[in-house]
């Protein structure tokens, strides 16, 4: 079974979109817990809580990755993150029997990549994917990092990497509001725009 999650209700076939890669892709993984990340994304639930008006694609966030044992680990890169971004929303998780896979390379295991319409075999509303998140991580099937257990070594990291983010990022006033809004200590020194 491949697995893929959206805040859009009732679709029934799955159609590539324009990915981070600039390649229109459909993103399933094999593990139906690894796409409940996907439910919220940080940057514009944020901007929207705010009421930042923005009529462009939002900019994704991701704040995960996977241990040497393939297990999604979720890192708090700020406090509360996790419950900031997830909690209180709800979503879809769609599922498929069959998937022709584009072959993309990509480095996410359990996941692939279809450039092609996909049919809808299943799907599961969600009722709060923050509830789902923790429930994935009390069985053991997903790793969750809080920012209180960071080390001051990735605490640094993340400073610098929010610096040059924010840096980077000044065709994108949706991810700079973001930034400038849940890193206010790290970016003090910049006005947002």
């Amino acid at each position: 079974m491949y697995y893929h999650a959206s805040p859009v209700d009732h679709i029934v076939e799955l159609e590539p979109r324009i990915s981070n890669h600039g390649i229109p892709l459909i993103y399933f993984s094999r593990k139906r817990e690894n796409v409940l990340v996907y439910l919220s994304n940080a940057v514009e639930k944020y901007c929207k809580d705010m009421g930042f008006s923005y009529d462009g694609k939002w900019h994704k966030w991701a704040s995960y990755g996977f241990d040497q044992d393939g297990r999604q680990r979720i890192t708090e890169y700020y406090p509360d993150a996790l419950e900031s971004t997830y909690k209180g929303v709800s979503g879809y998780i769609y599922s498929a029997e069959k998937v022709i896979d584009s072959r993309f390379q990509h480095r996410i295991p359990d996941a692939v990549t279809s450039s092609q319409p996909v049919k809808v075999t299943g799907i599961e509303f969600v009722p709060d994917a923050y509830e789902a998140i923790l429930h994935a991580e009390r069985e053991h099937l997903i790793t969750i990092t809080r920012y209180y257990e960071l080390s001051d070594k990735m605490k640094n990291w993340i400073k610098n990497t929010i610096m040059q983010e924010y840096e980077d990022a000044s065709e994108c006033p949706d991810y700079r509001y973001f930034l400038h809004g849940v890193f206010p200590d790290i970016l003090s020194d910049y006005h947002c725009s």
